[in-house]
């Protein structure tokens, strides 16, 4: 792969007026790429940002080696996000903005017009919802152009159905779980709604897997093998998504006299992050490949978000403005900033180009090619981000230039960052050419359809369908143990779930 000037070369006093780094050379090979993800990540958590340094020192030596991103966005939860990022395209396109999890809630699924759906023997159960098979991932195109792609840790696209899981959308390694939020140390999750009860959710390569251990550190164990286990003359891609800092509060026992829960988890997370570096120097990987960390959305707790307001589910800049430190050493600068505006679903394109891979394919792309923003001291391509749409749970939601409208309300974000004043009466021509902004794309959505694909059986002991057929007796004897511990009745109305989320402040699953 020739150098990325090579279509757009400039001289080296435009570099010098640019103010920008760049080191102009001929690649003989591809760069790896590590994308970290971890999940419900506050932007003020780590050192870095302003949270406790003794928490994050990876994390912060990664940022002192790092270009960081000062207006890089998400979507507002976790499907959404990753799903525009395996795609690059918009969450609503793919009706990604719902999760697979939602179609077993009767309060989201009154929002589709839908109902709870029942086996043929009257027993609720879940509606099948996942990411659209005929959808391109970043895994397949990468594939295509040549790399070895790994994933390990969370998945969140979809848990049933074979085609629906990550090997069947391009990864040739899987590792972690596939649905929204695991116990650390069990690997179940509490339930499966509408069913109360938890189900095992952890596997390689699409088995079942029994192993010991609190998740973050396997999940980043799982990461050092892959690396170690890859080869000079082939680049890989490797998608780590930690379910850290994630709820339930489970602390790493190492931690639990050290720390408060959700500081020894953030502590473990960046030792998940330690890991994973350690490794690729170890390799001998770090010269030649891209590192990015990130977060897939906003925290739970708003006092995690200052100095922004918002939580995850909201599509305030507390939920959708993330940290996001990008370092590949040769083309990125340590211990610089970035402020041009940037999508997750733009690292769709932007590894394409990297990858010298093929942008071409039948359905429309969302993500915008970054690398002379990133890499070349230009200014951002993107002027739009389009948050949420009718049809979401979530409030329609848009940023264009220094404005964004977020149901009726408009905020300059350039003057007010902190969304402390809705300026929406002094600008009506804003509202409404950002609202019929709002509605065209809004058109663009698939329509639905009935879902008429059910999980069978209800309440299974394992996600995965194909894994769910022939359960080993050490997975029964586990979740039968664990399902006997839970509340077996619950109060009329009361569920282990939250209910769908109403207007800007949502709930905060």
């Amino acid at each position: 792969m020739v150098s990325l000037l090579t279509k757009s070369l400039f001289s080296l006093s435009s570099f010098l007026l640019l103010g920008s780094f760049v080191q102009v050379v001929e690649a003989a090979e591809e760069p790896n790429i590590v994308f970290i993800l971890s999940d419900d990540m506050g932007w003020n958590q780590p050192g870095f940002n302003g949270g406790n340094a003794k928490l994050t020192p990876n994390i912060d030596q990664l940022a002192s080696e790092s270009l960081s991103l000062t207006q890089f966005y998400t979507h507002s939860v976790c499907a959404p996000t990753r799903g525009a990022f395996l795609t690059g395209r918009y969450s609503f396109r793919n009706w990604m903005d719902w999760r697979s999890e939602d179609f077993g809630k009767p309060s989201y699924l009154k929002k589709l017009g839908l109902t709870l759906a029942h086996t043929e023997d009257g027993t609720p159960t879940r509606r099948i919802h996942a990411l659209d098979t005929n959808e391109r991932t970043i895994a397949e195109a990468l594939k295509e152009a040549g790399y070895n792609t790994a994933i390990t840790g969370k998945w969140h696209c979809g848990e049933w159905l074979d085609e629906h899981l990550p090997m069947a959308q391009g990864f040739m390694h899987q590792y972690g779980h596939y649905a929204w939020g695991i116990n650390y140390n069990t690997k179940t999750i509490e339930h499966n709604a509408p069913a109360r009860f938890a189900v095992y959710d952890w596997h390689r390569n699409q088995k079942p897997l029994q192993e010991a251990g609190y998740s973050t550190d396997l999940i980043a164990a799982e990461a050092a093998r892959v690396i170690g286990a890859q080869s000079k003359d082939k680049p890989f891609f490797l998608y780590v998504a930690f379910n850290a800092v994630h709820g339930p509060l489970n602390v790493p026992a190492r931690y639990e006299d050290k720390y408060e829960a959700r500081d020894a988890m953030l502590k473990g997370l960046d030792d998940g992050v330690g890991t994973i570096l350690k490794a690729l120097d170890q390799q001998g990987f770090s010269k030649n490949t891209l590192v990015v960390f990130t977060n897939d959305n906003g925290p739970v707790l708003e006092e995690m978000s200052k100095p922004y307001r918002g939580t995850k589910n909201t599509t305030f800049e507390g939920g959708v403005r993330m940290p996001c430190l990008v370092r590949w050493p040769g083309h990125t600068k340590p211990k610089t900033t970035n402020d041009g505006m940037m999508f997750v679903a733009d690292w769709f394109s932007t590894f394409i180009t990297l990858a010298d891979g093929n942008h071409e394919q039948e359905l429309p792309v969302d993500g915008l090619d970054m690398t002379q923003m990133l890499f070349a001291g230009k200014k951002s391509p993107r002027k739009e981000i389009i948050f949420e749409v009718e049809g979401s749970v979530r409030l329609p939601t848009i940023r264009r230039g220094d404005y964004k409208l977020m149901g009726q309300m408009l905020f300059n974000i350039k003057d007010d960052p902190y969304e402390t004043t809705d300026i929406a009466e002094q600008h009506p021509k804003i509202v409404k050419r950002l609202a019929a902004r709002l509605k065209q794309a809004a058109s663009e959505r698939p329509p639905l359809g009935d879902k008429p694909l059910l999980m069978e059986i209800p309440l299974p002991y394992i996600y995965g369908q194909t894994e769910n057929a022939d359960v080993p007796p050490w997975l029964k004897a586990t979740l039968d143990k664990i399902r006997a511990a839970q509340p077996q009745e619950w109060a009329p109305g009361k569920t282990p779930w939250p209910q769908a989320p109403i207007g800007a402040n949502a709930a905060k699953q």
